[in-house]
């Protein structure tokens, strides 16, 4: 009862925060602060696989993948209103109504009741009892969930397939590439840089510059290049990168004369 009384609040502060909140990115942060006082409440219940799967399965895995997506994406684009779906605002309207009442009739029937059968059920312990439930009274349901899930991750795959209209190029070819533009422009071709080298900081969102100079697009993630977010390197970074790549040039003459 203690931990109810804390951790309610807490949950529906949260809750509300996530409906209110402006970006994706505070309302997964809510989200999961949403699901681990949840399991908690696992816990107090005696159900301990329900608590470890809230806490490893949702929260762990999947709430983190969707936030790293976030990140990856970006949190800065606006979303759209406009509906793509005919009425699809009032079937979400009718949807969110539905499970609201759901939940008021399922709350209403465990708080006005008596609780029975909880302790035959997890007789030969929490674990069990819930294998033996999915598994013989309830297995067509788990099989066709399971289904939908598989179903749902091969769509997702398939939809976000996207075919290569060039192909792929190896490792030889990039080289074979920059031995032909060094050639054409007569200088002379030194290592390639990682990202952000002559970089004011430590950031992957600052491209190599290559030994004349210029910025070696490959060096950084599209992503950056698509929303322009690209830092650009400055007048004196390559003109020491061009001193440098000079230095290193003469050396390598002076070292064949001397052979």
């Amino acid at each position: 009862m203690v931990a109810f009384w804390i951790l309610s609040p807490i949950m529906v502060a949260a809750a509300l925060g996530l409906l209110f909140a402006r970006k994706a990115v505070h309302a997964a942060l809510l989200l999961a602060v949403v699901m681990i006082c949840l399991s908690v409440l696992y816990l107090v219940q005696n159900a301990p696989f329900l608590f470890v799967v809230q806490i490893i399965v949702y929260t762990g895995a999947i709430l983190m993948l969707f936030l790293f997506v976030l990140m990856l994406v970006g949190v800065d684009a606006s979303d759209s209103v406009v509906e793509t779906i005919r009425g699809q605002r009032l079937m979400a309207t009718v949807a969110g109504l539905a499970l609201g009442l759901l939940l008021v009739l399922g709350i209403g029937q465990v708080s006005l009741g008596a609780v029975t059968g909880l302790s035959q059920a997890n007789a030969d312990g929490n674990v069990q009892g819930l294998a033996q439930l999915l598994f013989s009274r309830y297995v067509f349901a788990f099989e066709a969930t399971s289904a939908l899930l598989i179903t749902a991750a091969i769509g997702a795959m398939v939809l976000a397939h996207r075919e290569r209209l060039t192909p792929k190029l190896t490792q030889a070819d990039r080289a074979a590439q920059r031995m032909r533009a060094y050639a054409e422009h007569g200088t002379h071709p030194g290592p390639l840089p990682s990202p952000g080298v002559y970089a004011r900081h430590n950031a992957v969102d600052t491209p190599a510059l290559l030994p004349d100079g210029s910025p070696a697009e490959t060096s950084v993630s599209r992503m950056f290049t698509v929303r322009g977010t690209i830092r650009p390197a400055s007048a004196s970074d390559v003109r020491m990168l061009t001193a440098s790549v000079g230095d290193g040039a003469t050396t390598d003459q002076e070292r064949q004369g001397e052979q």
